[in-house]
């Protein structure tokens, strides 16, 4: 008896570790991917600034977008299980067809248009891939055998465990260890809730208002 609760620990012990490193991964992945996202848009406020006044439009209408397509992100990461249709009809596609239609008088302005549609395709990849991973990265069997697991193994220790209040509160201890390794993992699993959830505060912020 001991020695199968002990391979089931084992077992538990393993699944914990390898589920907190994947959504850890996760998490820093998406998280990494908003940083990126923010950058990009930055990168593409400071080239059409660069290139002159005949962009000031432009660059007003990120300023309406930005806050837009932040809402659309954490929306689709919300975990609501609706499915959700992919916008590309948003601040990517709208600057696109702004920026092929500017007229560059001069070799730096052209480098600085190529520029811009550099960055506004980085800024579509990114917000692509952020689509593309929305979702739970824990599947929900594995979920519940995974708890079973778990019960088995702490009603195994309550059966062998002396009956004293110090056994007690070890085996509560424990049990608070697993729950939180549990709830650690759901948590950053999904990166636009909850409490560990990704702040959209930078990319909301990264333009400063314009001065007209």
């Amino acid at each position: 008896m001991r020695q199968g609760t002990g391979l089931i620990a084992m077992l538990a012990s393993l699944a914990l570790g390898l589920l907190i490193a994947s959504a850890n991964g996760k998490f820093e992945t998406e998280s990494s991917q908003v940083k990126q996202l923010t950058a990009n848009i930055v990168l593409l406020d400071g080239t059409l600034k660069l290139y002159g006044s005949e962009t000031d439009g432009l660059r007003n209408l990120m300023r309406r977008e930005v806050a837009a397509m932040a809402d659309r992100i954490w929306q689709e990461n919300s975990g609501s299980g609706k499915a959700q249709t992919f916008e590309a009809t948003d601040l990517r596609m709208s600057l696109y067809n702004e920026v092929f239609k500017l007229s560059p008088k001069t070799e730096a302005q052209r480098f600085l248009q190529t520029k811009a549609i550099d960055a506004i395709t980085d800024v579509g990849k990114t917000r692509l891939l952020l689509f593309t991973n929305a979702g739970g990265s824990l599947p929900v069997p594995f979920l519940i055998v995974l708890i079973g697991w778990l019960t088995l193994i702490f009603a195994s220790i309550s059966l062998f465990a002396e009956s004293s209040a110090r056994a007690i509160a070890v085996l509560c201890i424990f049990s608070f260890s697993a729950t939180a390794a549990i709830f650690l993992i759901l948590e950053l699993g999904q990166p636009f809730t909850g409490m560990m959830m990704i702040s959209d505060q930078a990319l909301r912020n990264a333009l400063p208002a314009m001065n007209l």
